[in-house]
């Protein structure tokens, strides 16, 4: 027997049937010839990356993703495919969706550096520099980059909206001007060693001349009202740029990337792809290795930078900042976990294992965060956070896993790696050797 639903479901809601009579008004029919106004989903639908156009015709998966409002590409045909491109060719991948900030005034310096924990104060013009900002326990909030533009302007870029926790900042600084761009800048990552190959056949004069965190400004199609910023960035641990340009130059800005690349088999990535390489390089992803602390509920499900392993990202030489007396003290009594890189026994990815001092597994030291099984490597992977006093014992990681649908588990042990497992000479390289 069909049972309908209960009254109570959406189906029968009188939401449903609001949107339905809606519908009914915004699409009548005018001599027959439908007349669509507006959309009643407008505002919850996902918007465009300014390279979508082109992005949806490769898309041959329709494998969609989200992130921060956008429509985002998980993968586009095969994630390990993607994966191999961005390690042995060239590969684009959308930055669009990440948040872009432009901080300027006379105070601009002054007032980023109480915010974040790395003393920028030194920053040179047209550099970049990795950094992370706390609340006052000394809980991370977010990590990103800061582009110095120029005397008194920054470009501050994250994962996550921090427009709210800037102007929070700013308070009590006279002379600084805070403006949200992400939807103003066009930005696209491209990745691999064949990177620098492309862009010295857009005819990017001096390309390979820029040392990593540099930035460069260049005139696109050959009008100096048309300029293309690259900085030698990325999220790959490869040779990589990142490259950012006004929104309505965004789709001549593919269609030249693309035809300069077509001899290097040019491709689009993923965030599946992008999560594979950023672990080979130890690279943390916040919802992976860390939770942003204004969105955590629980006590101390947040991290410390010390915790991540960041220590070398807080200066305690300069000034006040936000959270420096809470590290100040985690530094010398020490963190409770630390973040490390794990090189597992076997080839099971020790997925969302947990870690024990024995391989009895009656006492838990940490947990796994990311885990995989690095093809380029030929390793079994992991970032881990363990307690900090059981750094030097024995780790041994409870794997689970299924074989053709049978649940299966087994016990490996884990050895701690002081380097990155992905960190060619390539990516440092100036100028890059051609490949």
């Amino acid at each position: 027997m069909i049972r309908r639903p209960p009254r109570s479901t959406p189906l029968y809601s009188s939401a449903a049937s609001d949107v339905y009579k809606r519908q009914k008004l915004e699409h009548k029919t005018v001599n027959n010839i439908p007349n669509v106004t507006t959309d009643p989903f407008a505002g919850e639908r996902l918007k465009e990356s300014h390279f979508h156009p082109r992005q949806a015709a490769l898309n041959l998966r329709n494998a969609w993703s989200s992130w921060n409002g956008y429509k985002f590409a998980d993968y586009y045909y095969d994630a390990e495919y993607e994966y191999f491109c961005v390690r042995n060719g060239c590969a684009t991948y959308d930055i669009c969706p990440m948040q872009k900030y432009i901080i300027s005034g006379k105070n601009a310096e002054a007032m980023l550096n109480r915010m974040v924990t790395r003393d920028i104060r030194n920053l040179k013009e047209n550099r970049v520099t990795y950094l992370c900002w706390c609340t006052d326990e000394g809980r991370m909030i977010d990590d990103g980059t800061i582009f110095k533009l120029g005397p008194e302007k920054f470009m501050l870029t994250c994962g996550s909206p921090s427009l709210a926790w800037l102007r929070k900042s700013a308070f009590g600084f006279r002379d600084v001007a805070i403006l949200d761009v992400s939807d103003e800048v066009a930005a696209l990552s491209f990745q691999g060693p064949s990177s620098c190959e492309v862009l010295k056949k857009m005819e990017l004069e001096g390309i390979e001349n820029l040392k990593p965190f540099d930035i460069g400004h260049f005139r696109f199609q050959g009008s100096a009202n048309n300029m293309l910023m690259v900085s030698r960035t990325g999220f790959t641990g490869d040779l990589g740029y990142e490259l950012w340009i006004e929104p309505n130059l965004a789709l001549g800005l593919w269609d030249a990337l693309y035809e300069a690349g077509s001899d290097y088999n040019i491709q689009p990535y993923g965030e599946t792809a992008t999560d594979m390489a950023r672990l080979e390089a130890g690279f943390i992803m916040p919802g992976m290795e860390f939770n942003e602390a204004l969105k955590t509920i629980h006590f101390r499900h947040d991290q410390t930078p010390f915790e991540l392993n960041l220590g070398w990202l807080v200066d305690f030489r300069k000034p006040h900042f936000n959270g420096r007396a809470a590290l100040l003290q985690e530094r010398d009594e020490g963190p409770e976990y630390t973040l490390v890189r794990l090189d597992i026994e076997g080839n099971k990815p020790a997925e969302e294992s947990h870690l024990y001092s024995s391989e009895s597994c009656t006492h838990e030291i940490g947990y796994v965060t990311s885990a995989m099984w690095s093809p380029v490597v030929k390793a079994n992977i992991a970032l881990a956070m363990v307690e900090t006093e059981h750094l030097l014992g024995e780790i041994w990681a409870e794997i689970y896993y299924t074989r053709e649908l049978r649940p299966n588990s087994k016990v490996a042990r884990c050895t701690i790696k002081s380097k990155p497992f992905w960190a060619p000479q390539r990516a440092r390289a100036t100028p890059p050797l051609a490949y």
